[in-house]
């Protein structure tokens, strides 16, 4: 059969960016959805489909494993990576904005475990990026940590549901993790940088991690590499912690 192929929502930036990167170097087949491709083929070439998508339309999900299929006839893994974080406190929380976070990270996520539900066979993995803020909650940060506890609660949730099929649904909580993304984020005057992203990140690690560090986006990548191998077949149903020792669990 064709190559080991997985679908990566959001994986042209960030954390997606280091996922799609530690699963070509894995021998997989990417497919990557998002909005904006960011030169993903000058620096993958054709190890890497891009497609265009809005992962808040289940329709979009179902393209995505239409083409997977179509460029390799199989799809393996399918990682709900897309989404987006926001502090603001809840009297600042208005319709659009919630309706934007929680059909972006949380429905997101929904139809894509929908989709591709329906075209993996036994031995098929799910893995959905959640954060640790879907196990604690923070000041300021309602609408992502609702979002983000929604995602574990359907992690666990399709574990039980397709498990009878032998496909294995997990979540990666990662800590904070420096990414643009992030780093624009910390800049809200409601987040709780102060205006200094880099210094909050690092005495962060600092005053909270085991460690004395925080993970990077290549090691949330190996770990996503791992539960869709052989090697963690016994693994369902789990929301890993990927922080360094922050929340010991």
């Amino acid at each position: 059969m064709g190559q080991r192929t997985v679908i990566i929502t959001g994986g042209n930036r960030g954390i997606g960016l280091d996922i799609t990167r530690t699963y070509v170097e894995a021998g997989y087949h990417v497919v990557v959805g998002a909005r904006n491709a960011y030169d993903l083929e000058k620096e993958f070439g054709d190890q890497v489909t891009f497609v265009k998508v809005d992962v808040r339309k289940e329709s979009d999900h179902v393209l995505l494993t239409e083409i997977a299929l179509q460029k390799t006839g199989r799809i393996d893994c399918y990682v709900n990576n897309a989404g987006f974080s926001e502090w603001r406190p809840i009297e600042e929380i208005d319709e659009a904005f919630l309706d934007d976070i929680l059909n972006t990270n949380l429905k997101g996520a929904f139809w894509g475990c929908k989709a591709a539900a329906k075209v993996l066979g036994p031995e098929g993995t799910i893995i959905n990026i959640s954060s640790i803020a879907g196990k604690r909650g923070s000041s300021n940060n309602s609408a992502y940590v609702a979002s983000k506890f929604g995602m574990n609660g359907l992690t666990q949730s399709l574990a039980k549901e397709l498990g009878p099929k032998q496909i294995r649904v997990l979540a990666l909580c990662p800590v904070l993790i420096s990414t643009d993304g992030l780093l624009d984020a910390l800049q809200s005057p409601y987040a709780p940088a102060n205006g200094n992203p880099e210094a909050f990140i690092s005495n962060f690690a600092k005053g909270n991690s085991a460690l004395l560090r925080l993970p990077t986006g290549r090691e949330v990548g190996n770990m996503c590499v791992f539960l869709a191998s052989n090697a963690a077949s016994a693994m369902t149903g789990q929301c890993i912690n990927v922080d360094c020792g922050v929340l010991p669990q």
